[in-house]
Parts: structure tokens; sequence; C-alpha cells
């Protein structure tokens, strides 16, 4: 059965630089940054204090007004995913339920919600410490010295678990981005959730890509989103050794992506969500067609769970993959997303798989990197970087990689640096590597041709 061709039609992202794809993108353009002090919370106990935290979003903004209530069980994640799938389906001109009940649009629904899919991203949501810590509290035993405190699981059934809502632990599973986002939209084609650190924006666009393509879906929403602006988020990368930690004076300049000075990378939050169309549907009611993603291609760092390989083998497996199947060769290629965290180890292995896919023509070929604006968005990082990438090939622009000065010489990619440049590729390729997992993945998206 002949694939059927799936188109980009939308754009949503909320990144530390804005809400909206224009306002996010004008920003890269401009090399702002968006990484600053900590304000969600005080990291003054920490090594590295800086991040990357988006401001000025209301998620009641972009629900239905009966939907309002249910934002009280959402974490910080799936508000970001909720956010950004509104300014998805606005930008992509669609007729969701959401838009419909908000009263946003003229007319009826114009989408077959049986025929609408959801493929999302997300990443290991923190609880509320705040609210956990004092329902814990009152299942502490009280001691006779502080030597002798201790924890009842008794105290906690009886009565620390009913200081905390019933619907609690619904804020906190990493599905219910999809599922919010499934339901405010009211998308009943198949839907998925995708849980593999950095790559799992390119992985749940991928799957969303076959849905259409085998015809099991005409339109999904798909990308991902997540927030690492904790306490439980900071720590654990802290004790990974993966953060910059002498920038806490000078947050703008911390994350340095490909640089031959980087130190480590920046948690961030954010949340990227775009839409797939099938083409002649989306022909059929006058969209307006970024770009088409035409390959994908996904394989693992099969040599440790936790190291990234140091010749790039998986991400250069996904690479390849991603390319076979859009029947496209390297030597098409004409710029390349990529995640470039900021950490020497991560960076070196991607751009090794570069390299080893680029051959000859790896000094020629721009890199584009945004971390260094923006930070860590873990499972939404995927995502911002694709739409990011369809925007510059959109526009014809290329967003300079923020703070890296020089391109580090056992890297030796064409990082663009500096002022943006003027870009007229017609094939792209994006790619992402779980920073834990070793899942990688990669897609090849071209610019539209009738």
């Amino acid at each position: 059965m002949k694939k059927k061709r799936v188109v980009i039609t939308g754009l949503g992202v909320v990144t530390p630089l804005g809400v909206g794809i224009n306002e996010t993108f004008d920003a890269l353009v401009e090399k702002k940054c968006g990484i600053r002090r900590i304000q969600a919370f005080d990291p003054s106990r920490f090594a590295s204090q800086i991040g990357g935290e988006v401001t000025d979003c209301n998620v009641k903004n972009c629900v239905p007004k009966g939907y309002r209530k249910a934002t009280k069980v959402m974490a910080r994640d799936i508000e970001l995913a909720v956010i950004a799938a509104y300014h998805a389906v606005k930008d992509a001109g669609l007729k969701t339920k959401c838009l419909v009940d908000r009263g946003e649009v003229d007319g009826g629904l114009d989408v077959d919600s049986t025929r609408f899919g959801a493929n999302i991203g997300a990443g290991l949501i923190c609880a509320d410490l705040t609210e956990l810590a004092g329902a814990l509290a009152t299942a502490a035993e009280k001691p006779d010295t502080p030597e002798n405190r201790g924890f009842s699981l008794n105290k906690w059934g009886r009565e620390g678990m009913e200081n905390l809502t019933p619907l609690w632990l619904l804020k906190f599973l990493p599905n219910m981005l999809a599922c919010h986002v499934t339901i405010v939209h009211d998308c009943q084609a198949p839907s998925n959730t995708i849980t593999c650190g950095e790559a799992s924006s390119h992985l749940a666009i991928g799957e969303a890509l076959r849905t259409i393509e085998r015809g099991a879906a005409d339109i999904c929403i798909c990308g991902g989103a997540e927030s690492k602006m904790n306490p439980m988020g900071l720590m654990r990368q802290a004790l990974l050794d993966r953060l910059a930690t002498d920038y806490n004076d000078k947050p703008a300049e911390a994350c340095r992506p490909f640089d031959s000075k980087r130190t480590g990378m920046v948690i961030g939050e954010g949340g990227g969500l775009i839409i797939l169309e099938e083409l002649e549907r989306a022909k059929a009611r006058g969209a307006k067609i970024y770009g088409e993603i035409v390959g994908f291609g996904a394989s693992v760092n099969s040599s440790h769970w936790m190291k990234p390989q140091s010749n790039g083998r998986g991400l250069t497996l996904a690479m390849n993959k991603a390319l076979d199947d859009a029947g496209v060769s390297a030597s098409e290629i004409g710029l390349v997303s990529a995640s470039g965290v900021g950490t020497k180890v991560h960076d070196a292995s991607e751009a090794a798989a570069i390299k080893q896919v680029l051959g000859d023509r790896t000094v020629t070929v721009p890199v584009m990197a945004t971390k260094g604006s923006l930070g860590n968005n873990g499972a939404g990082s995927g995502a911002i970087d694709i739409a990011a990438l369809t925007m510059a090939m959109h526009r014809g622009v290329i967003p300079p990689s923020l703070n890296t000065e020089m391109v580090d010489p056992d890297c030796g990619i064409h990082v663009v640096t500096g002022d943006p440049i003027d870009s007229r590729a017609d094939v792209a390729i994006s790619v992402a590597s779980a920073l834990s997992g070793g899942q990688t993945a990669a897609l090849v998206i071209r610019r539209y041709q009738a």
C-alpha cells in the first residue's frame, strides 16, 4: 500500500523565550536568552542556580470555560502541553472542539474527531513537594530523640493520605499530557504517550507520522513537554554531574552548545506540539503548509544506559534510517538541527554522528542549536527544535547558537554562530538523543513541493 504524504500545518510552542512559534523564533533570531536565576523555588543550596523558565502563560486561557476546573489537577508539564496544543491548532487554522467551545471560530467543527490522533512525549513529572511534604509529615513517628525519627506506613495509610486530594495522583502520571489534550480537542483516533527523555518528542512525532501514513488518522497533534524547573529535576542532573555551575552570576552565558569552553547543561522547561496532516486533506481545506515530513528513524545506544557512545553509533544509525525512509541521500541535506545540550560527552557524541553521516560535507552544512537560549527542556526539547527548524526553512533564516563562540575542534561541525544566516535548504534533518536510556531518533523534513 502506498504511504500517504504527511505535511506540517501547525506549530505550537511554549518556551522560556515566549509563547507561540513566532515569538519564540523571533527571539532566537534576535539572539535573546531565556535562562536566568531560578524563580520557581529557592535554588541557593544548589551548585547550579539557573534555568530556562517559562513566564507569562496561563493554562486557563487555553481550555474551554467548562474545563477550567480540570486545570487544578494539571502539573506544570501538563499545563505546558495544553498551552502548546492550543497554539498549534490555532496556528493550523483548525476548528477543534476547544476553539468552538471558546467561541474563537465561526461555524462548527471542521475536524472529524475519530480521525484526529495524538502522540505526546513526557518526562518524569515531579510531585508538588510542598503538598507531598505536608502529607508525609503526618506519617512521621514522633521521636524520643532526633536519632529515633522514623516513618510509619500505618500512619501514612491512616492519616497521611487523607491530606492529599483524591485526584492527587492524576497530576503526575506521564500519560496525562495526552489525556488532557485529547479531551480538550476531542482527539479520538490512536493516541500514545512516549517517555524516552530528550528523544521523546522525535519518537512521538515519528509515531504520528506512521499513524497517518498507514491511514489510521488524517490529523495528529504530536510532540512533547516537560518541566525540569523543580528541586527534583535540578537534583537529578546535579547528581549526574551534568550541570554548568560556574555561571550563577551570568546565566545568559551558561549553556554553550559544542563550544570549546562548554562546561555543562542548564535545566529548562517548555513544550512543543505540531500538527501533522495528510496532504490531500490539508490541500482541500487550503491549509498553510510549512513543510513535509518524509523520513523517520530510531535506534538506541547499546553500549551503556547512562553514557553516550563516543562514536555516536546509535544516532548515526537513526539518521541513516531516516534518510533511507525518506529516499534521500546525505548529499541532499542542507541543514541539521542538533540537540546540543552543552555537556562535553553528549555534544561530542552527537557531533561524531553528524560527521559520520555528512562525511566531507560536514564543514559546509550548517548546524542549528537552540539550547544556549532555552536550556534543556527535556521531553519538550525535540519538538521545540523541530518547530524552530521548520520555521528556519519556512523563513529562510537560521538563528545562531547562543554562546557558541569557538566550536570545539574535536566536534568539528559547522555550527551557526555569531549572527543569523540566510538559508534555502530544501532538505533538513533533526536529531535527538536521550541523555539517559540511550534512545536516539531522527526526522527528515523537506520543503513542500506539490
